[in-house]
């Protein structure tokens, strides 16, 4: 499938009758009528591709959320909203026929998905249903010279591939962290509209999400461990320098296998895929299975016995020594500097 990307400039938002202006429909993804953090960065990344090709940016919202405006500071020039209450969930048919829908009606020929579960779940069915190709995990702004280009890792993050997308329209996910989002612009009047939505084939009948904590992709700093910490007692150095630092915790994957910590600490090829700040691993030998997770981390600190450890080699900074010795010393110093702050 091609896309390619024709843009004119407007006379009146969404008025298909009067214009055929395309232009970039964001969703803006919730959770307990909450934006996520994600839903920022997508805006952001939507409104300036929408610059970049000289049209407007829609944040679109499915389900009931407070202050669905908000997202005009981000960027969104306008916010239409189906507030149905069977949107609250997830649920990948309905939401792909809405979508579906609001690209048609409004002769959209972009639209931008974080790259999460929801994104991940949506980003396929929405490029068939609209016709549209699809690129996922993009990490930086895209480049618009008449076709629209844009870029993600590959290869474990040994490799950036760009993308030229050439075709009437596409479907991009965008990596959580990648894209820091700013305050453009101002709050806007939500416009609430109607869908129809296709009858649920699946019946959600309980959702379990971990809570107490800032959810792995969304985290800025992050601290995970291994096997090296030898068993679960242990764990307690790990959470106090998480602690220290305001980071959430992570894991490898032997470390969720033995149910040392819960599954949905496991980062890597197998778990979630990460992209903070700060990624500091101690104790973890760095297969490639797990560098492949966390790669895109801005900066990545290594805390290994092992000199020989492979992580080493994919790390910005490296401490050679006993991580039942360091960690704790690296706590303390932490916390002394803080208290000097």
């Amino acid at each position: 499938m091609n896309s390619s990307a024709c843009c004119t400039r407007k006379q009146k938002l969404f008025n298909v009758s009067e214009s055929r202006e395309t232009m970039v429909i964001v969703l803006g993804e919730q959770q307990n009528g909450k934006f996520k953090k994600a839903t920022f960065e997508v805006v952001y990344y939507g409104k300036k591709l929408a610059e970049a090709k000289g049209t407007s940016c829609t944040a679109l919202v499915l389900g009931e959320v407070e202050d669905p405006g908000q997202l005009g500071r981000y960027g969104a020039d306008q916010v239409l909203v189906v507030s149905d209450p069977e949107l609250n969930t997830l649920d990948t048919q309905q939401y792909t026929a809405v979508m579906k829908q609001i690209v048609d009606q409004h002769q959209a020929d972009t639209v931008v998905l974080p790259h999460s579960t929801t994104g991940k779940a949506l980003a396929g069915r929405v490029g068939i249903a609209i016709d549209g190709s699809v690129v996922t995990a993009v990490n930086a702004l895209p480049e618009v010279n008449g076709s629209c280009t844009v870029s993600r890792p590959v290869f474990a993050g040994k490799a950036i591939a760009t993308y030229q997308l050439n075709g009437p329209r596409k479907v991009i996910t965008v990596t959580g962290n990648s894209i820091k989002p700013e305050e453009i612009g101002a709050p806007v009047q939500a416009e609430q509209i109607q869908a129809d939505l296709p009858a649920r084939k699946v019946r959600i009948k309980e959702v379990k999400r971990a809570t107490g904590s800032t959810p792995l992709p969304e985290a800025e700093l992050v601290v995970s461990a291994g096997r090296g910490m030898k068993g679960p007692e242990n764990w307690g150095i790990i959470e106090e320098l998480a602690e220290t630092l305001g980071a959430a915790t992570a894991c490898s994957r032997p470390v969720s296998d033995a149910d040392w910590r819960p599954h949905h600490e496991h980062v890597g090829q197998t778990g979630i895929a990460i992209s903070p700040n700060l990624y500091l691993a101690a104790g973890i030998s760095g297969a490639i299975q797990h560098l492949a997770g966390v790669n895109n981390s801005k900066v990545i600190v290594v805390i290994n016995k092992d000199p020989e450890a492979p992580f080493f080699k994919a790390a910005d900074y490296g401490v050679v020594g006993d991580l039942f010795e360091v960690v704790p010393r690296l706590t303390e110093a932490l916390k002394k500097f803080k208290s000097q702050g």
